[in-house]
């Protein structure tokens, strides 16, 4: 059953629970009516019976003890008729025997509680309250009656004390035909009303569920279209001022398609940059070789030097080639799919390896060095990476004999060069993927290393800028989170 609830439709779902909730609110609020009904009518019941068995004059209920037989007879006994017809009235003696009035619309059937009404009353063996007790019964007729059984007290008249029979008890007793008729039909009206009532809130609940849930029928249906149709230019219209879930769900979708989309058009165009930028070196690669294999060919070999100017030529694009596919290959992989993993890193030593490399690469310059203990949180090849990619642009702009300055102190690295600068209309593109400033297209380099450096950077927590320096040339700033001291070791 709970299997099959679960796969109908959420809003089927929303209405059967509304439904189920008004149902059982309903019917506890019915059933709570309907008794507090039956206990103020029986009450009302109870308060005509203790009226009616109000002491009785003694000459009435003397003619009734007179005429009592042994067993009850098939007619009434004749009596003084001690109230009016549609009642019942009757003496019951200790043994159980009824003495019915003549005026009694019947006899009432005897149970051991009118019995105990007479053991209890004072002046019996054990007796000690006057009390009576009600209870519903039958009469020989087999007809529902509301029955009050009390110790008979006889008035002896106004200036006389009442008079207690021993042995004797009274009942009178009214039918209950009027008011179950009257619980019955208040029955059938709070049936018929909680039935209206769970079918409205079942209509009501499957409305407000479909009106409810019309965003997410939006969603389902955009969702489709994307999968159908891969286009991420799709949006579900927000209104501003609403704040409820359906609504975050409505803006974190559109967020999503348009990261997507966004993420697309970086990937169109770095491929587009990256199918740029390798026909270039492989054009000229292609142009040497066949120079080389037609040389071979025609049996006209090429002049030493030449042949020597091409083969550095080809290696020094298969360097370029090599190092534009790493570097794509470093842009296209995630921090998780580079299988390293983020650790404490003595940014420092970074630094000084980085250094040692840039000084191979550029050994007519001068680099100076300034570096104090920090430690970061990064993956240890990747900060290395980044901080070479710096050092690499600044000895290539840098003139013959320039000098390079290194500086580390509380987590601010800068690399400063004394080049011919950037123009501060180039600084807002110099960490977008392949480009390159028109100065510098003809020096060696894919225009990825700054990207490198800007998403190695971001991903440890930090800030990278370039900007220019007093006195010319380009001054990096890297600043990266962390401490002067390692952190403790975890036992």
């Amino acid at each position: 059953m709970l299997r099959r609830f679960r796969a109908l439709p959420i809003r089927s779902r929303l209405a059967l629970l509304v439904a189920a909730a008004v149902a059982f609110a309903v019917a506890a609020v019915s059933v709570t009516c309907w008794f507090l009904v039956r206990g103020k009518l029986y009450d009302q019941v109870d308060a005509d019976l203790r009226k009616m068995a109000q002491p009785q004059l003694s000459g009435q209920v003397q003619d009734l003890l007179e005429a009592c037989p042994q067993s009850v007879p098939d007619k009434q006994a004749a009596g003084g008729g001690l109230r009016t017809r549609g009642t019942y009235v009757q003496l019951v003696k200790g043994d159980g025997t009824p003495c019915v009035s003549s005026t009694s619309a019947g006899t009432v059937k005897v149970t051991g509680a009118d019995t105990q009404v007479i053991r209890n009353a004072p002046g019996s063996a054990g007796g000690h309250t006057l009390e009576g007790t009600f209870r519903n019964g039958t009469d020989t007729a087999g007809s529902a009656v509301r029955v009050y059984t009390t110790p008979l007290v006889v008035s002896q008249g106004p200036l006389s004390p009442d008079e207690l029979y021993p042995d004797t008890a009274l009942l009178v007793a009214v039918p209950l035909k009027g008011t179950q008729s009257t619980l019955n039909d208040l029955a059938l009206i709070l049936l018929l009303v909680s039935g209206v009532g769970v079918v409205g809130a079942g209509a009501a609940g499957l409305a407000v569920a479909r009106a409810g849930l019309r965003p997410v029928d939006q969603l389902t249906e955009a969702v489709e279209h994307v999968a159908r149709t891969e286009d991420l230019s799709v949006r579900i219209p927000v209104e501003e001022e609403r704040d409820d879930e359906v609504a975050r769900l409505s803006r974190s979708f559109n967020s999503m398609t348009s990261a997507l989309a966004s993420s697309r058009e970086l990937q169109q165009q770095l491929i587009a940059d990256a199918g740029h930028e390798l026909r270039t070196p492989l054009t000229s690669l292609r142009t040497n070789i066949e120079l080389l294999t037609r040389s071979e060919e025609t049996g006209r070999p090429l002049p030493e030097a030449d042949r020597k100017a091409l083969l550095a030529s080809v290696k020094a694009q298969m360097t370029e080639l090599a190092a534009l596919i790493g570097d794509l290959q470093e842009l296209s992989r995630s921090a998780g799919q580079r299988g390293e993993r983020v650790q404490v890193v003595p940014l420092e030593d970074t630094v000084g390896a980085a250094l040692r490399r840039a000084r191979l690469r550029g050994p007519e310059l001068t680099i100076t060095a300034d570096l104090r203990p920090w430690y970061v949180r990064g993956e240890p090849a990747a900060l290395e990476r980044a901080v070479v990619n710096i050092l690499d642009n600044a000895v290539k702009f840098s003139p013959e004999g320039g000098v390079v300055d290194v500086r580390l102190a509380e987590g601010v690295l800068s690399v400063r060069d004394r080049g011919p600068g950037i123009p501060a209309d180039e600084l807002p593109h110099v960490f977008d993927r392949f480009w390159r400033s028109p100065s510098a297209r003809a020096l060696p380099g894919s225009g990825l290393g700054l990207s490198i450096v800007a998403r190695t950077v971001e991903q440890a927590g930090g800030s990278v800028a370039l900007a220019p320096a007093e006195g010319g040339g380009t001054v990096a700033t890297v600043r990266l989170p962390g401490a002067a001291a390692p952190p403790p070791e975890t036992p």
